[in-house]
């Protein structure tokens, strides 16, 4: 597997894999994380065009989508119910999605984000067990509860 940016080209294979990881979250008793649409088209040119968007490429398909940035988030500036494990410079993974064809695709994205920064921060819909049991068997803690620009609660995990 490899990961490169993501270019525009890419969109159609991009929300074919959403698509898929929407109806997953669903099946899997998470129907609300990813509602009215998103993550949409929009959303992915403006990933792609500030340079934060990445796929993961295996035998010249795209088998999975992150965004990715070192960086300050302004969602995590507090956390409530706990605290973030230090206050160092930090990664941000937001959008993760496979196309769910084999497994570890998400495992190899995250240790491909943690090899840019080794302090990484990222958080799930509290309905999101797949994603909870995946953060945590790749090394993250849970840290406590962050809201999202609408308003929506997030449980908040770090890697560092």
């Amino acid at each position: 597997m490899d990961i490169r940016k993501t270019k525009f080209s890419d969109i159609p294979e991009i929300m074919a894999i959403y698509k898929k990881a929407k109806a997953y979250m669903i099946e899997n008793g998470n129907p609300t994380q990813w509602k009215n649409g998103y993550p949409n088209k929009e959303l992915v040119e403006s990933d792609i065009r500030a340079n934060k968007s990445y796929v993961c490429i295996d035998n010249n398909e795209i088998v999975g989508i992150f965004y990715f940035e070192i960086g300050i988030e302004k969602t995590y500036l507090k956390i409530n119910e706990g605290e973030w494990l230090n206050d160092k410079e930090y990664g941000v993974i937001h959008r993760i999605a496979v196309n769910g064809h084999q497994k570890g695709i998400a495992t190899y994205c995250i240790n491909w984000c943690y090899e840019k920064c080794r302090n990484i921060r990222i958080d799930t819909h509290r309905n999101n067990k797949p994603m909870q049991k995946s953060l945590e068997k790749n090394g993250f803690k849970y840290c406590g509860i962050i809201y999202l620009e609408d308003g929506d609660e997030r449980i908040a995990y770090q890697k560092e």
